[in-house]
């Protein structure tokens, strides 16, 4: 089988519906094939297809062969989502003219951990802007009066899960892209074991619609009819979203934002932001510009003592009791200079339920086993929350959370998206500079 065939095939199945059309389609490209074909296809459906090329490569490549700046060249891609597209442009020095694309995604701009108000004043200043930090899913909306699509972390199409947010993104009028969070929500903020009930449905029925109610909380305005506003300062695009806002249907509504006093100011907010069932605060500089992908000092995230981390799962061992025969006492770890190193070990938190799905993942994904330990691909992400970190020679990160307990699957994350060494250590010295304080 050639690559234009395969290609064919794929969007075939790609544009057929139904389960059992699908299957045909399947089983037909898969007779036509040998072991490693079998393989490589299935690798590639999967989105598993790791060759060791990475994206940055290719730009920085581009960049070299036709002597263009490697930033235009990533801002290309990154407008048009085709770095076929900003290759021809980069031979034809024309960077410059490259055109934001609609419908598809880029990655967010991330907030650093911030342990301490004090520090956050001191490096954004009087004035920044506070938002809750919501306890929902990330999420791109695209839209223009005829299509919507909705992106999540990542930058998959979850349009599907959320069809009162597509109509009423259509009702907007206007060709845009706003950043902000999917938070399940009816007259205040529900817990993310409600929005959960949507993740990796194929399709919403109307009693989920009406047992799982959501709201978009915008707050970020990156493209409006035709003007890019990623190189746009905070505070103007703010304005503008603010006016795109104005007459939006109610389930898509700005954010809770106040302007910083000061570091009292901050655990103010703070508080106010526990008090209507979010997470904490995102503080963020007024002049900031919109940086995809990147966790700037710009952007700083305020969780006070009720620190999480995003981990991935690399080991799991059986339970005792009524837990003897499933999968949940899990070991997890963060990322250092590209290698994961575990930080802990959890036990509780999950629903039996969840336990039971997770067990058949990590049964299906085990590498290999030394005793009662299997040792998983790591590929779930889970949501640790804890009391402290303190130095462990334990543990290879050279850190153990304490009383750590599982607060959230987090489906929408991928393990390139968890947590680093430096977020631990950041948030360990913040600790001990608190403590000695007191």
């Amino acid at each position: 089988m050639t690559l234009s065939e395969a290609g064919e095939t794929f969007e075939r199945l790609a544009a057929t519906l139904g389960a059992t059309d699908k299957k045909n389609i399947l089983v037909a490209l898969l007779r036509r094939l040998d072991r490693d074909g079998v393989r490589y296809v299935v690798k590639i459906l999967l989105r598993e297809f790791r060759i060791g090329l990475q994206e940055g490569l290719v730009e920085a490549a581009i960049a070299k062969a036709f002597h263009r700046p490697l930033v235009s060249v990533r801002r290309a891609n990154m407008l048009t989502g085709d770095i076929g597209a900003a290759a021809l442009l980069a031979r034809a020095d024309a960077l410059d003219r490259a055109q934001m694309n609609l419908f598809h995604p880029f990655a967010f701009m991330l907030a650093q951990p911030e342990e301490d108000p004090e520090e956050i004043v001191a490096m954004l200043g009087a004035g920044a802007f506070a938002d809750d930090k919501y306890d929902g899913v990330r999420a791109q909306i695209h839209a223009s009066a005829g299509e919507v699509r909705i992106y999540s972390r990542t930058l998959d199409d979850v349009t599907h899960r959320f069809p009162e947010l597509e109509s009423a993104a259509r009702a907007l009028g206007h060709d845009a892209v706003l950043d902000g969070e999917i938070v399940a929500f009816s007259g205040r903020v529900l817990p993310f074991a409600t929005i959960q009930k949507r993740l990796g449905r194929r399709k919403v029925s109307d009693a989920l619609l009406r047992d799982a109610p959501v709201v978009f909380f915008a707050f970020d305005l990156l493209f409006i009819d035709g003007e890019v506003l990623l190189e746009t300062p905070l505070r103007e695009r703010l304005v503008r979203l603010r006016e795109l806002l104005s007459a939006a249907p109610a389930s898509i509504r700005f954010t809770s934002q106040t302007e910083v006093r000061d570091s009292a100011h901050v655990d103010e907010l703070f508080d106010a932001a526990r008090a209507r069932a979010n997470e904490g605060l995102v503080v963020k500089a007024p002049d900031s510009v919109y940086t995809p992908g990147r966790r700037g000092k710009s952007w700083l995230k305020y969780k006070k003592a009720l620190a999480t981390l995003d981990c991935v799962v690399t080991a799991a061992e059986y339970g005792h009791g009524k837990r003897r025969s499933v999968l949940s006492d899990v070991t997890f770890a963060v990322c250092r200079d590209g290698e994961l190193v575990n930080i802990g070990k959890a036990y509780s938190g999950l629903t039996d339920a969840e336990i039971e799905m997770l067990t058949n993942h990590l049964q299906a994904t085990t590498t290999s086993r030394h005793g009662p330990v299997h040792v998983v691909e790591p590929t779930i992400v889970l949501e640790i929350a804890f009391d402290r970190i303190q130095e462990s020679a334990r543990h290879k990160s050279g850190y153990a959370l304490r009383f750590p307990r599982i607060a959230h699957l987090r489906p929408d994350k991928t393990v390139d998206q968890i947590s680093t060494i430096d977020e631990v250590r950041r948030i360990y010295e913040g600790q001990l500079k608190r403590e000695r304080q007191e």
